[in-house]
Order: C-alpha cells, then sequence, then structure tokens
C-alpha cells in the first residue's frame, strides 16, 4: 500500500487490506487532527477487503462525533460491492462521480 497526500486528500495506492490497515489508520486519523473534511481517495485501489473498509467507516465516525467530515472518492465496483454487502455503506460517505450531461 502506497500512501500519499494532497492538502486534505489521503490517496491510496494498492492493495487495501488487513496487511496495511495499521498505515492507512495513522495517515487517516493525522489528517484528521489537521482538516476538518478529510477526503480519501481509492481510485487507485486494486483490491480491499472488509476489515481494512471497517477501519474507515470506524474513522468516517470519529470524524463526525468530532464536527469533521470524511468522504470516499474513487471506489470502484470491488470496493462498492464490499460496502454493500458489510452494510459500511451506510455509516460512511462515498462520492457519487458526476454523471455526464449530453
Amino acid at each position: 500500500m502506497q500512501i500519499s497526500t494532497d492538502g486534505a486528500t489521503v490517496r491510496l495506492v494498492g492493495d487495501l487490506d488487513v496487511r496495511s490497515t495499521t498505515e492507512v489508520r495513522t495517515a487517516v486519523y493525522e489528517h484528521l487532527a489537521h482538516h476538518e473534511h478529510v477526503v480519501v481517495d481509492l481510485s487507485a485501489v486494486e483490491g480491499a477487503d472488509v476489515t481494512a473498509l471497517r477501519v474507515l467507516a470506524v474513522a468516517s465516525r470519529a470524524a463526525d462525533l468530532r464536527g469533521g467530515h470524511l468522504t470516499l472518492r474513487g471506489c470502484g465496483p470491488a470496493v462498492r460491492r464490499l460496502l454493500h454487502l458489510s452494510h459500511l455503506i451506510r455509516v460512511v460517505d462515498v462520492d457519487r462521480p458526476a454523471l455526464g450531461v449530453g
């Protein structure tokens, strides 16, 4: 897992799984300490598991409790499917891509 930041955005690249939860948790919580609204960009995540997605859901809840907000951006079909199957979709904010008009 590669993690980079740009302002309030945390960008994840690679596999988001149980092996990466500690470093992802650290990066997200550090950002939540410095930014009211944090975006976690998952557009380059190749695979994910429920354990890692739970880390993001818990971070989202923690942000809400502190008056902040966490948004997941760029969720691919596999990540969206896991969010739905695990019911975590109910507790995380998933950025919906704008539909092209035309």
